[in-house]
């Protein structure tokens, strides 16, 4: 992203922090949303996991953001802790070089005690939940008042789950004179109708899907309902990866899968929405660093999640969703 990016109205240490992240080239939805998003365009972009979004909205974000001002100037709302906490580490990445740029993480899971600390001062930069940024709205801790950028994140996945309320609630205490930038897996009429509420004139950019995704080869078994769990073990036991995604459908599935495989001896772990964020993130460390071979999660507990060349995901339960599917074996 070096040669692209010197081209374009950036200041030169976000030029530079790319490319000391190793950005060389621009991906697609980067290539077509970035310089739009640079010209203050509100812009509705269809893009999945992985697919280099977050540094698209993440360099016009902080190209926007006056660091000398101590006020709200971006907001980026997602639909999971786990995502808003990836879009945070990210962001911060991309903004090392930048002298007294504050960017502060609001999200459900955690004491309010801590967050309210930290906005004693305001920070220029918020990444978090609809439920906790309206929380804090409500509370008139968090103002939004210069607010220059507001990023919607996986628009989809955050209407799946009931947020539109609390995001309407939250844009309403926006400037209109606001830049709007909304990110979707799909293009779903409920997508479209929150862009037309909330967008001025966007730029749409669709990115091909199979220009988007690396091709992935994917197989399937048929076995007797009762025979399931032997077939999942017999899988990992052949191919002997160095790290699993397992996929089910509920926070029970994910419990019994779980304690089957313990029970024959594979490292697992679990993750899925009833657990405490404290156990969450010891999930997370546990298979980030290999102690855990093995992560059952349900879909949306494992949106968002950061994991690097993962070599294997199984769908011990198929989606009915087309889109959730692409999801999970695009990862």
């Amino acid at each position: 992203m070096n040669g692209p990016l010197s081209g374009l109205p950036l200041r030169a240490e976000l030029v530079e922090a790319a490319v000391l992240l190793g950005y060389t080239s621009m991906t697609p939805v980067q290539a077509q949303a970035l310089p739009p998003m640079l010209d203050g365009r509100d812009v509705i972009a269809q893009a999945r996991t992985g697919s280099g979004k977050t540094a698209a909205f993440g360099l016009a974000l902080l190209a926007r953001v006056e660091p000398t001002l101590q006020r709200v100037q971006a907001l980026v709302l997602c639909p999971t802790r786990e995502l808003a906490d990836q879009v945070a580490k990210e962001i911060r990445r991309l903004a090392r070089l930048l002298p007294n740029v504050k960017l502060l993480t609001l999200t459900g899971g955690i004491s309010l005690r801590p967050q309210l600390a930290s906005l004693e001062h305001d920070p220029q930069i918020v990444v978090g939940t609809p439920g906790r940024v309206q929380e804090h709205l409500r509370k008139r801790s968090l103002h939004l008042d210069a607010l220059r950028v507001l990023v919607l994140d996986e628009a989809d996945r955050m209407l799946d789950m009931g947020f539109i309320d609390a995001i309407g609630e939250i844009i309403d205490r926006a400037p209109v004179s606001r830049q709007t930038l909304l990110f979707s897996a799909t293009y779903a009429e409920e997508v479209r109708a929150v862009s037309r509420r909330f967008q001025r004139e966007p730029l749409t950019v669709t990115v091909d899907a199979a220009e988007a995704q690396p091709q992935i080869a994917q197989q399937f078994f048929e076995v007797d309902l009762a025979r399931k769990l032997d077939a999942l073990c017999v899988l990992l036991s052949r191919h002997r990866p160095e790290s699993v995604l397992v996929f089910c459908k509920t926070r029970r599935d994910v419990q019994e899968v779980a304690a089957g495989l313990a029970q024959r001896r594979f490292a697992v772990v679990a993750l899925h929405g009833d657990l405490e964020q404290r156990e969450r993130d010891e999930v997370l460390v546990l298979f980030g660093n290999g102690s855990a071979s093995v992560l059952v999660a349900t879909d949306l507990a494992a949106r968002g999640l950061d994991i690097a060349e993962l070599p294997m995901v199984i769908s011990y339960e198929l989606s009915e969703d087309p889109d959730v599917h692409l999801h999970r074996v695009g990862r």
